[in-house]
């Protein structure tokens, strides 16, 4: 479900969530009739549908839209995946990279639609260990391969903004699954995407 699809579906969600913005920006302390704020409320309206669209979104059906046939069986990996989320605990954003790895077994998947999966997930209120797992478990299950490995590296802005306020730090999870569960072909993926480490 795309931006525009948003604004023509959801007239009555984005009017009850502007009126709650109003509210919020009033209650801060703000002019919310100054030119500034005018359509403030509207815009964060459909912002935050947009960026929490996954709920709408099934990634397993994403998946299965583009499954083959194939005798290859060796790792498939997409790394470098752009992530963008919001933390569940104060709805401030997390972002990063994401890397998966497959190995098929019988069939695979369209390459576009693993960073589509992401998406799906990422377009939540988040925890970064959760989304970790949720897209791992939605190739595990749906494709069924031989093994699946996800690792994402994110900034987390309620760290970096508030709180301790650290800048520099970055949040590694991981979750392994069949075959990425022996450490030799562990090891293996986490060296082809190690420059990303570097």
């Amino acid at each position: 479900m795309g931006y525009q699809h948003l604004e023509e579906y959801d007239l009555q969600i984005t009017e009850d969530i502007k009126q709650r913005y109003e509210r919020i920006i009033t209650d801060l302390g703000e002019d919310i009739t100054r030119d500034g704020l005018l359509k403030t409320p509207e815009r964060a309206s459909k912002a935050l549908q947009f960026l929490t669209q996954g709920y709408h979104q099934d990634a397993a059906e994403i998946l299965k839209s583009a499954m083959f046939e194939e005798s290859y069986n060796e790792m498939v990996i997409v790394k470098d995946i752009e992530v963008y989320s919001l933390c569940e605990h104060h709805i401030l954003p997390f972002f990063g990279k994401a890397h998966i790895a497959y190995i098929p077994n019988g069939q695979i998947v369209g390459l576009s639609k693993l960073p589509r999966i992401v998406d799906v997930f990422a377009r939540r209120l988040q925890v970064q260990e959760r989304l970790t797992e949720q897209i791992l478990d939605c190739i595990n299950d749906t494709l069924k391969p031989q093994g699946v490995a996800v690792v994402i590296e994110a900034s987390h802005m309620c760290m970096m903004m508030r709180g301790v306020q650290k800048q520099n730090s970055v949040t590694t999870t991981s979750g392994f699954r069949g075959q990425f569960e022996k450490i030799e072909t562990r090891n293996e993926f986490l060296k082809l995407i190690s420059h990303t480490f570097s």
